[in-house]
């Protein structure tokens, strides 16, 4: 490994770190929860239950990651869910049904994907209107389409085309050169996806200049608009990234589940992004986010739908215990960075009477 490779690892090491330590709270959360499923079900650490976990939580993880964008600008984008549905059911109809090549079926939902975003982005910052009202519309009418275009009818994705595609949702055994490794077969494809999109996500917000514009427009927007940046330009970039993200995540849930209900699928999808992003660090309020917490974040919420299930808890109450986790884990996240944030006060006043 030459100089300047080791310099660019050591970098987004670093930067991995410095998330880590941001973290605490949601990670030691995340360890109780895990061990005390692990005792409670025997079955929880099987091979399929495990494969299964990092496989969801990685797909949750990939849309927080897309979400983040957006509220590290201050935004909020509520239409998540309902793209996912859209992107979902437009490729078997227009590869299936209307009989067009895959490739011009997959450019066609990512580039709706992105025209989402930059609609999106363009009707926040040109006509001045309230991220949450759009996106809350984008919400119902896309759902409303993904309906209308396929009738209600279910949208499947067991035709032969997609066979190429469904190596994104399996495991790592079936990518060329993996097939000998032992352990290939017992992770998922999604896990690198998403490993390859987090650190190439945390090295654009912290170590180029684009990153630091999206997170200084989200600390001050005003403040930033001064120092020469083009807040409007950046928050359609925000969005667009947001919704392309979302689409390529559509896509990989649709390859996931198989079979596609246009009135229901992706429902919630967006609260369980934010609360991915919330819990690993994102403030509302912008200009502070971090893609190990997203990361950290998503895997919470999976776990504790698995071990609910695992643990024998009525269904009827994992919106509750849900909830109820998440806000302990801001709660204990905010206490930890209040501590640490004291300490540093308290070195460096010891530091300047030295």
């Amino acid at each position: 490994m030459s100089h300047r490779h080791l310099v660019e690892f050591h970098k987004i090491f670093d930067v991995v770190f410095e998330q880590m330590k941001k973290n605490l709270g949601i990670l030691g959360i995340l360890l109780v929860v895990f061990i005390a499923t692990a005792i409670g079900n025997a079955n929880f650490l099987t091979a399929y239950n495990m494969f299964n976990l990092v496989e969801r939580a990685s797909l949750y993880g990939i849309i927080g990651i897309g979400v983040a964008f957006v509220i590290i600008t201050g935004g909020i984008d509520l239409s998540i869910g309902s793209l996912i549905g859209l992107v979902a059911t437009l490729l078997p109809f227009i590869v299936v049904q209307s009989s067009f090549p895959l490739a011009v079926g997959l450019l066609a939902i990512f580039s709706l994907s992105v025209c989402v975003g930059l609609t999106h982005g363009v009707l926040i910052t040109r006509l001045k209107l309230q991220p949450f009202v759009v996106t809350l519309c984008g919400l119902m009418i896309y759902r409303g389409i993904a309906r209308w275009v396929v009738s209600d009818k279910t949208m499947g994705y067991g035709n032969e085309v997609f066979s190429g595609l469904k190596v994104m949702v399996g495991n790592m055994s079936q990518l060329p050169g993996m097939a000998n490794v032992l352990w290939a077969k017992h992770v998922p494809v999604a896990f690198l996806i998403l490993v390859v999109l987090g650190v190439t996500s945390s090295v654009f917000l912290h170590k180029t200049i684009y990153g630091r514009y999206l997170l200084a427009l989200g600390r001050n927007e005003q403040a930033a608009r001064f120092s020469g940046i083009n807040t409007s330009l950046m928050i359609v970039l925000a969005y667009a990234i947001c919704s392309l993200i979302s689409g390529f995540g559509g896509l990989l849930f649709a390859l996931d589940y198989g079979s596609i209900q246009p009135d229901s699928f992706g429902n919630f999808y967006e609260l369980y992004a934010i609360a991915a992003a919330v819990l690993g660090g994102c403030s509302l309020r912008g200009g502070e986010g971090s893609i190990f917490g997203i990361i950290l974040g998503a895997a919470l919420m999976r776990l504790l739908m698995n071990s609910i299930s695992m643990l024998g808890i009525d269904d009827q109450l994992e919106p509750a215990v849900i909830g109820i986790v998440i806000l302990l884990g801001v709660i204990v996240d905010e206490l930890v960075k209040r501590f640490a944030a004291r300490r540093r006060a308290i070195k460096q006043a010891k530091q300047g009477v030295a």
